[in-house]
Formats: structure tokens, sequence, C-alpha cells
């Protein structure tokens, strides 16, 4: 597949079956939601840029790396996106956060926004979109195209599972987004989830159906 970056480390793949299995609960769930968000969050944001700046270690003076330009945007996908901004926060806590609520339509499956809150200057933060599941692709693809109504050109859009179709939709219509993943299942069912999957991502952090 092009467009896509699928992160194979082992922890990730341990950390995503444990999500995977029916009998974790709903507190252990966020739990690992959290943690792969941070093992998945240094591998979308390894390319930030860098600038140097002179500082005193308690040796010698130096050059030292940090990062340089406007900080990034981190837009979760309400709601279960909201699980994968905790740990990215750790990572970058000095970074902005906006919202796009979306629901799927579950007759339809095509998506519903009702809620969009963005940075005014977003078109000069490098942006990542975050949602757990990429099944349909219909709510990545809508939530992208609020971003770039918005003004947002450097977007990357991370998940945790994604169905091939999904990936397939989304970088046909915004081929300039990357796309990253733990993993890339079999095939969606005609409910619209992705197969073998984890289930609805939103009903099993919050324990709701």
């Amino acid at each position: 597949m092009t467009g896509i970056t699928i992160i194979e480390h082992p922890l990730v793949l341990h950390k995503v079956s444990l999500m995977r299995d029916a009998r974790t609960p709903s507190n252990v769930f966020r739990q690992l939601l959290k943690e792969i968000s941070l093992l998945l969050g240094y591998e979308v944001l390894r390319d930030l840029e860098l600038s140097h700046v002179s500082i005193e270690t308690p040796l010698r003076s130096m050059e030292a790396p940090c990062l340089s330009g406007k900080k990034l945007v981190l837009v979760p996908i309400l709601r279960a996106g909201q699980g994968l901004l905790d740990g990215l926060l750790e990572l970058v806590p000095s970074a902005r956060v906006g919202h796009i609520g979306l629901y799927r339509d579950h007759d339809t499956l095509q998506p519903v926004q009702y809620y969009l809150k963005l940075p005014a200057d977003i078109a000069a933060r490098p942006v990542v979109l975050l949602d757990p599941m990429l099944a349909t692709g219909n709510s990545a693809i809508a939530a992208i195209a609020r971003l770039k109504d918005a003004g947002a050109q450097d977007i990357r859009f991370l998940c945790v599972l994604a169905a091939p179709e999904g990936v397939e939709a989304v970088t046909t219509a915004h081929p300039d987004v990357r796309v990253f993943t733990a993993a890339v299942d079999e095939r969606l069912d005609e409910s619209g989830y992705i197969v073998p999957g984890l289930g609805d991502a939103g009903d099993r952090m919050y324990g709701t159906k």
C-alpha cells in the first residue's frame, strides 16, 4: 500500500493484541491506548523540524538540537480519538489541541459533524489527526477536509487499526496526507466494522454500547 506507514514494533503489536481481546476491561483498554499512542507518536513525529541552540552542559558549551518552528496541533476525532491524545501530549506538552466531533450514521455509514474547534493559525502548524480506527475512511476523509478548509497543509493521520478499504479511500481522497497505523486488518464486515478488529473503540474505552 502507498501512503501508509505500518509501525510493527513488538511492544505495539503486543499491546494491540491485548486491546483486541474482548475480555480486556475498559480501564485497561484506555491505558493500553495511551501507551500505544506514545509508541506510535515517535514514528509519526520523526521528521519534526529542528534547529540548534547554544547551551551549557556541566562540562562545556555546545550547539544542541531543539524543536523549532510553530508547535504542532493534535486533533482527535471525538470521541474515540481522545484516547490517543494524552499519550501524544506527554511527548509534546506544548502542542495545541483542536477537536472535531463526528459520529457515523449506522444506516448510511456517513459521518455527521456536531463540533469543530481548531487553532486560528493552523495553516502554519503541522497537524496530527487522531482516531483509533480507520474503517470505511468516511470520517477521516471528512475530518481531513475540515482541516484543509481551515487552512491546514501538513496533515498526518494516526490510527491503531485500519481496514484496506479505509486506507484506499483516504489515500485516494487525500494523497498528500500520510497515514500511520499499527496494523492493517483483513476487511470490513457488512456493518462497516474492521475484521478481526477490536470492536467499537469508543464503546471499549468508556464501557458503553
